[in-house]
């Protein structure tokens, strides 16, 4: 029987990776995404390809009615989860934090904390407290969370720490219900959320402060994704996993 998982910012960087290894190992895909519609439906598109079942639904993770229609879409299209990837997020360009404004830093809280937040609380509903059958969460944070990020993005690092404290309280309340919830934390990984903070060669840039000298490909973060989402992880909930290159 193919296991069910839902994952938030699916369409695109790591979240469509993991999308991908998914779906070649036996996972239907709820993904939830924001903005562009043709790159989600060809996604849908090539997952379905595989033998999977695909479901694609736009919304923003900082709206709970949009996080709860989310939910609801996944599990009347695939018959209900047995994993969920909360992986949207979002970084702004590269401020101290004295120079940020307080929009961004309530847009960039909103999305990448209390998104967060809203979705591991519709996946504690819909996994645990005896109405589910157990199961995996995956929250995507960041190595921002353990550097800071000064001079680029405090506040979107400050999140991140947010979500593997999230991860451990969690994996607390959820334990005895059977589901486990881990964090990942990526190190510099070669996607297109560097771009978007505008600086698009980023990774590249970077790349001799990892151990290894070369920005991570996404494919290698939904591995250990997957891992953890997988019988293979049956002992571990409530860690913290890098995947970061030894930075």
């Amino acid at each position: 029987m193919r296991k069910r998982m839902l994952i938030t910012g699916g369409t695109r960087g790591i979240g469509r990776a993991t999308a991908r290894m998914a779906a070649a190992r036996g996972w239907d895909l709820a993904l939830g995404y924001r903005g562009d519609d043709a790159a989600a439906q060809a996604l849908v598109a090539d997952l379905e390809a595989t033998g999977a079942r695909a479901v694609a639904k736009p919304g923003e993770v900082s709206d709970p009615d949009a996080v709860a229609a989310l939910f609801d879409v996944a599990e009347s299209a695939l018959g209900g989860l047995d994993a969920v990837v909360v992986n949207a997020g979002i970084v702004a360009p590269s401020s101290s934090l004295a120079g940020t404004g307080t929009d961004r830093l309530r847009r960039v809280v909103e999305v990448n904390l209390l998104g967060a937040l809203f979705t591991a609380r519709e996946a504690a509903r819909r996994l645990g407290n005896g109405k589910g059958k157990g199961g995996a969460i995956v929250l995507v944070s960041s190595v921002a969370a353990r550097l800071g990020a000064a001079g680029e993005y405090v506040d979107y690092a400050a999140a991140k720490a947010g979500v593997e404290t999230l991860a451990l309280g969690l994996s607390r309340e959820l334990a005895a219900q059977g589901v486990r919830v881990n964090a990942v934390r990526p190190g510099l990984i070669d996607t297109g959320i560097h771009a978007s903070g505008g600086r698009p060669g980023r990774a590249q840039d970077l790349a001799h402060l990892a151990a290894l000298g070369r920005p991570g490909r996404p494919e290698e973060v939904a591995e250990m994704i997957l891992w953890l989402c997988s019988p293979a992880a049956s002992y571990v909930t409530g860690a913290v996993m890098e995947v970061g290159g030894g930075r």
